[in-house]
């Protein structure tokens, strides 16, 4: 007799993947995993149980998220060490990636407790391929932080890289991320990647001036991954450190302002201001003569 295809082992941590939106996506080994796992560790065990009934799948659902998961990674590993399964799912997509399964999976790696994954479904990889965007190299950043002060620090630190950039937002965050992208970074192309995979998925590709513009009058809806053009390759100018918070937080004439009155010409005024902003001078400038 052939052995088992996709066989669940005893004392296995899977990391499943689940749909980001379309039931449609979720994979037969998933379903399998889920199926014959001791039990499953969810983020929210009301969605899991849903996605379950939808797929007539019943197991033990324990619940392991950012709130409980320094014990309940303890209790996890407990009885993975005593040889039963679990797979770990988040409310959709990829575990541990943005997401407090990274901690488990730690926990478990140091324990000698085998981890394998069950691929599918990741909103950054998918939003990514659909920005029309360079996808040769990229960094995700994940969701921002909710202090704005701290956001701002962060993008300031990542203002000079080149590769393409991937952020996830919530929508009643949207306006103020895009404000501080287009402070920060100037008027670079972004995708805004909205209800991926989902009956209203839309994917908007423009740049951050028009981001800003278009949601200033209208409501950002459902969750967005946002794919941003990296910084351009510098042009014989040495890098610069991070700026300080207070400069990044001024209107680009504000900015420029504040080099003039350092004793610098306009233009080189523009230049430096451009510089701290991940820009261009020609795009500072256009945006200073708008």
């Amino acid at each position: 007799m052939s052995e088992e295809k996709n066989k669940i082992e005893k004392g296995v941590l899977y990391l499943v993947a689940t749909p980001i939106g379309n039931l449609s996506d979720i994979s037969e080994r998933a379903l399998k995993t889920l199926a014959e796992c001791d039990f499953i560790a969810a983020e929210d065990t009301r969605n899991t149980a849903l996605l379950l009934h939808h797929f007539g799948i019943r197991r033990e659902l324990v619940s392991y998220h950012e709130h409980n998961k320094k014990q309940r990674g303890e209790e996890l590993c407990a009885r993975l060490l005593a040889g039963e399964s679990c797979a770990l799912v988040t409310d959709a997509g990829m575990p541990a990636v943005s997401d407090p399964g990274e901690d488990i999976v730690r926990l478990a790696a140091a324990r000698g407790i085998r981890v394998s994954v069950v691929p599918g479904a990741c909103a950054a990889v998918s939003a990514l391929a659909l920005s029309a965007l360079s996808t040769g190299r990229f960094a995700f950043e994940g969701f921002l932080s909710a202090v704005r002060s701290e956001r701002k620090k962060r993008l300031a630190e990542i203002a000079h890289e080149r590769r393409t950039l991937i952020f996830y937002e919530a929508p009643h965050k949207l306006r103020g991320t895009l404000a501080d992208l287009f402070a920060v970074f100037g008027d670079r192309k972004i995708s805004l990647c909205r209800e991926l995979t989902k009956k209203n998925e839309e994917i908007l590709r423009t740049t951050l001036a028009g981001a800003v513009a278009l949601y200033e009058n209208e409501e950002p809806r459902g969750e967005y991954v946002l794919v941003l053009e990296g910084a351009e390759e510098a042009t014989g100018e040495s890098y610069r450190e991070p700026v300080d918070e207070a400069l990044l937080s001024l209107s680009p004439e504000e900015h420029v302002r504040h080099y003039e009155e350092t004793g610098l010409a306009r233009m080189d005024a523009i230049k430096a201001a451009a510089r701290d902003r991940g820009m261009t001078k020609s795009e500072l400038y256009k945006m200073l003569h708008a």
